[in-house]
């Protein structure tokens, strides 16, 4: 795994901040979501007072060479000099760099202002715009896979979802910090089977630490696939999440169907125990992973293993889960940050 940050001397480490900074109302803004594989960018502009995304456009991040040349490309011939802009991006900020693992560039706040020309550059957790954004998603977006079938958000509310890496934040009702963000993704991947048990043994041969993503993501989903293989004398078949994925949906290979059945039940487990952790009361599951899945999250042990967790199974069964199925949450989270949105809580 490869971490993005510069040396420096030790300072303190902190999210990107969760609390919107006024910015000039005569200023343009760009809004982005800048994943491990992808960017989304779009123009926010007010309406009436209110933040609004317009067309989103996609950028593969290892096509450029900084993010500072991604939002110089979507800017075009126009200057950034009067430019404003709030970038949803994983990870947490080491004084001005950006810690994280699953981009293929390094990224300091005020080195990529510099670079890209822009007035203002703020970074926010990527999570936690998804989080910002989960009010404003229309009931048509989601899918339920446990609980109420008409959704009816009750705070707080978990958000979470696997992509390149995994993230995670809880969203409340209210409140001047109405976001917690978090980098679940990095804690430790626990077991709760004998077979998750042997995946995490050969797992932690490879590495000293183990952590959620390693499993539960576009990537960490390979990790499985091959651990499996290696359990079962197989030589693995599929190099790549892509080709995996459409093995298993052709039902062409039992040890690609199996990967994904088992990541299903792991990230069920994962999901239960960060609603009891965080006292959530509804969760809403998003990152491109989890659209791919979505055929064989039904049939698959999630929500079993989302309600095994003993006497406390009872309470996660008054907890619904739905799947989101928005690709331009981060940009839109990124835009509420800037200035609530309509039917924001706070």
């Amino acid at each position: 795994m490869r971490v993005n940050v510069a040396a420096s001397s030790p300072v303190s480490i902190q999210s990107p901040s969760s609390l919107p900074h006024p910015l000039p109302v005569t200023r343009a803004r760009i809004v982005a979501d800048v994943g491990g594989t992808f960017a989304r960018l779009a123009w926010a502009d007010r309406d009436g007072g209110v933040a609004a995304t317009q067309t989103v456009r996609r950028f593969r991040c290892a096509d450029h060479a900084s993010l500072a040349t991604i939002l110089s490309a979507f800017a075009g011939a126009r200057s950034l000099s009067d430019v404003d802009a709030v970038v949803a991006i994983a990870g947490i900020l080491q004084g001005d760099t950006l810690v994280n693992a699953n981009l293929p560039w390094p990224v300091g706040c005020e080195a990529t202002r510099r670079e890209a020309g822009l007035a203002s550059l703020q970074l926010i957790n990527d999570f936690e715009a998804v989080a910002l954004a989960i009010p404003h998603v229309r009931a048509d977006a989601l899918t339920v896979l446990h609980g109420a079938e008409e959704p009816a958000t009750a705070w707080p509310a978990l958000v979470l979802g696997p992509g390149t890496g995994l993230g995670a934040a809880l969203r409340f009702a209210d409140g001047q910090r109405p976001v917690l963000a978090s980098e679940v993704g990095h804690a430790a991947l626990s077991a709760g089977t004998a077979l998750e048990l042997d995946v995490l043994r050969l797992l932690l041969g490879r590495w000293p630490h183990v952590d959620n993503e390693r499993v539960l993501s576009g990537t960490g989903m390979i990790h499985l696939y091959r651990a499996l293989c290696e359990l079962q004398g197989a030589v693995p078949q599929w190099p790549d999440t892509e080709r995996l994925l459409a093995a298993a949906h052709q039902g062409s290979d039992p040890l690609a169907l199996q990967a994904v059945d088992v990541f299903c039940g792991w990230l069920g487990s994962l999901v239960g125990d960060l609603a009891i952790t965080f006292g959530a009361r509804s969760v809403y599951l998003a990152g491109g992973v989890s659209s791919h899945i979505a055929p064989f999250l039904p049939g698959s042990p999630f929500v079993q293993r989302y309600l095994n967790k003993g006497v406390l199974g009872e309470v996660l069964q008054q907890v619904p889960v739905w799947r989101v199925e928005h690709g331009e949450l981060g940009v839109l989270g990124a835009a509420a940050w800037i200035e609530p949105l309509p039917g924001t809580a706070s």
